[in-house]
């Protein structure tokens, strides 16, 4: 380029930068990836070098970018907060080129023994100074622009992990620097409770981009009790000023790892991912080594840290452009990149939720190549205004899958942007029908998944329905796990519930790791389960929002299968504890002839029950309305049956012994509940006396017990 277009192109990219900056500090809304801000960064850096006229007062590479926000009060830093030089060459060259300057600075030859580091993470978060005061927080401060930053101390109060006093600290003032993050557990978690949120019609809510950015954005809500609801956590990692810490400060730990284990004495959060290492091949096996395991830390990183580990050799190296020649970052790939949508599928989960999945451009991102990413649901798509031929941004960490968390419109030409096509309609895209089994879809007033109605007949669903029907609460079928799940229907045994019920030793026996015993034992469990009870079966169907009670208030309620799938929404609804929902699903269930289809297929397999008036019963005379609790193991039955038993005879049967309970039914190994039960003096019963109170009809009282005095 010539002189002109270099100038010109200096300072778009000073304005891009400052644009990118304010947006990722001040706003916490970063409008591109990291990775791309580093690009521009780094090619405004290799222009300021090759002619340092270009090179402004205000340009992004001579300060510490931040703002103090409208609401904060500014706080003035006794000592800098200033950032460390990045090494953006994420391969071990980048170890090695850090240990060759500090080398050179030290002024060191080939034969003087290895420099001493101290390596750590750089973790993705919010600089933040700690004042303490005679050991006590008096005041948190953001970085701001490294010589002012902002008042936070009520918000950082709310993080737990943080010491209001200090252990065994009495120093005039101690500042400690670190960072406030994220976990990643805990940003899954928030951004699910925000898209809740957001289905329930909440105002100002939003999901967010990734965990430096919800760090952020907690540490400067002026509202504490916003913060106070946001999982930050907390790690030390440095010191700002220091004063009465010993004479002249003598008592300074002589190296920066034994000052973080003197802050972590102190009772401050320090991370346990460091080591001291020696040279160029301590500080290459180090970035290695966190590297490997990085997708696996609980937090995100974007690099490790080197420093100086001798604070007499740091203070000799001293600074160069506000930056100290005594550390480095060190980064690794990017998690964050930009590419081009090219079209979203709809995919089709175990459960029936339809998800849309980005079709992308391939990119190399999180230390992969990434080519298709979750847009989690309709509503996600719409907030973030995604479509086909967009430029987002694809965030890929540690074993979160891939997933869409922006659009990077300036990145469009006016021309595309003016063209773009119409807001995501799942319905619409699909024309209302599952893509797999062209059942209905369904999106229930206050959710935010379509799903698939098809159930038991989506072959998509086919395992999730498969394991439901045969758990241990639903049919019990003996043996049926996971794995042999998968490879029944992988190998095309089973495409539907009743061809569980045909299947035939040779051919289980052929299966890989499947002998004829355990292909016999599979065949014996099946057989066992043809008998069962109505509640069990109607759990095993999978309808939605029936779970086991309801499934005994239907079966009670109708007393057979054939008045249950009559029955009317309003019928339905007259059921104990059945609302519009569950008659709804259940209705919607039953309208669907294939699911009518299964059952009648089941009952001609064999599956039988007994079947009631279908009067609400009353119970066993005596035993209708009473608690029990069950512990230990019975002599013929499992719990599971007791517990029917006492249900079909209109009882009830609770997780824990307390003054409402009526009787304990105890057998072997019983626990901690029959313990309750002896000091609570409620009735002890073992199998056979449970077997009799259920055959007499009758029970010594209705009341429970008094509590003893």
């Amino acid at each position: 380029m010539s002189a002109p277009d270099i100038a010109h192109r200096a300072a778009e990219l000073r304005a891009l930068l400052q644009r990118h900056a304010h947006s990722y500090y001040v706003l916490d809304t970063p409008a591109i990836p990291d990775a791309e801000y580093d690009r521009l960064y780094q090619e405004l850096e290799a222009i300021e070098a090759a002619q340092p006229a270009l090179r402004t007062p205000d340009s992004p590479t001579q300060r510490v970018i931040g703002a103090v926000l409208d609401g904060f009060v500014p706080v003035r830093h006794a000592v800098a907060m200033l950032s460390i030089r990045t090494e953006t060459d994420t391969e071990a060259s980048g170890a090695i080129a850090f240990d060759a300057r500090v080398r050179r600075e030290l002024a060191l030859t080939d034969t003087d023994p290895p420099v001493e580091y101290a390596a750590e993470l750089k973790f993705d978060g919010l600089a933040m100074n700690l004042r303490y005061e005679q050991g006590l927080l008096v005041q948190a401060a953001t970085r701001g622009d490294g010589e002012t930053g902002e008042d936070v101390t009520q918000n950082i109060r709310t993080i737990a992990q943080i010491p209001r006093r200090l252990r065994g600290v009495e120093v005039e003032v101690l500042e400690v620097r670190g960072e406030v993050y994220i976990r990643r557990d805990d940003f899954e978690a928030l951004n699910e409770r925000q898209r809740e949120l957001i289905a329930q019609g909440a105002k100002n809510e939003k999901t967010f981009v990734n965990p430096r950015n919800a760090a952020a954005g907690a540490v400067r809500q002026l509202d504490p009790a916003i913060a106070a609801r946001r999982p930050l956590s907390f790690f030390a990692y440095g010191l700002g000023e220091v004063r009465g810490w010993g004479a002249d400060n003598a008592a300074l730990p002589a190296t920066h790892s034994a000052l973080l284990d003197a802050l972590a004495a102190m009772g401050l959060p320090v991370c346990d991912e460091r080591a001291v290492v020696p040279g160029a091949d301590g500080l290459v096996a180090f970035h290695a080594a966190v590297g490997a395991k990085r997708d696996a830390l609980p937090f995100d990183i974007d690099g490790v840290v080197y420093k100086v580990n001798d604070r007499a050799l740091q203070q000799r190296l001293g600074f160069v452009t506000r930056e100290p020649r005594w550390a480095v970052a060190h980064k690794y790939p990017a998690q964050e990149q930009m590419t081009r949508l090219l079209g979203i599928d709809i995919q089709v989960g175990r459960t029936g939720k339809l998800t849309p999945v980005a079709k992308l451009e391939p990119v190399f991102v999180g230390g992969t190549t990434v080519s298709n990413a979750t847009l989690h649901n309709e509503d996600e798509v719409r907030r973030r205004d995604v479509r086909v031929g967009d430029t987002v941004i694809v965030r890929r960490a540690g074993d979160v899958i891939p997933q869409v968390v922006g659009v990077v419109h300036e990145a469009a030409p006016a021309a595309d942007a003016a063209s773009r096509g119409e807001p995501f309609d799942l319905y619409q895209r699909l024309g209302g029908q599952c893509p797999v089994c062209g059942s209905p879809i369904a999106r229930e007033e206050g959710e935010v998944d379509w799903r698939c109605t098809g159930g038991l007949t989506c072959p998509a669903q086919r395992k999730e329905a498969i394991l439901h029907f045969a758990g241990r609460r639903a049919m019990d079928v003996e043996g049926l796990g996971d794995k042999l799940v998968d490879q029944l229907v992988d190998a095309g045994l089973i495409r539907t519930l009743p061809e569980l019920y045909t299947l035939g030793l040779a051919k289980l026996s052929a299966l890989e790791r499947m002998g004829e015993k355990s292909a016999a034992n599979l065949l014996a469990g099946l057989a066992a389960s043809r008998h069962t009870t109505l509640p069990r079966f109607l759990f095993a169907l999978g309808i939605r929002h029936v779970g086991e009670t309801t499934a005994k208030d239907l079966a009670r309620h109708f007393g057979s299968i054939d008045r249950l799938m009559d029955a009317t929404e309003a019928q339905l609804l007259e059921v104990k504890d059945v609302g519009p929902v569950v008659a709804h699903s259940v209705r919607s269930f039953f309208d669907q002839p294939h699911h009518r289809e299964i059952v009648e297929q089941l009952r001609a397999a064999g599956i039988t029950w007994e079947e009631g008036s279908g009067t609400q019963p009353v119970g066993i005379a005596g035993v209708a309305g009473l608690t029990f609790v069950l512990t230990g193991t019975l002599p013929t039955m499992s719990r599971d049956a007791a517990r029917d038993l006492i249900e079909a005879a209109g009882g009830k049967v609770a997780g824990s012994v307390s003054k409402k309970t009526h009787f304990v039914v105890a057998g072997t190994e019983a626990g901690s509940k029959l313990d309750k039960a002896q000091e609570l003096g409620v009735p002890v019963l073992d199998e056979a006396a449970l077997l009799a109170l259920l055959g007499a009809g009758a029970a010594p009282a209705n009341d429970p017990p008094a509590e003893p005095t």
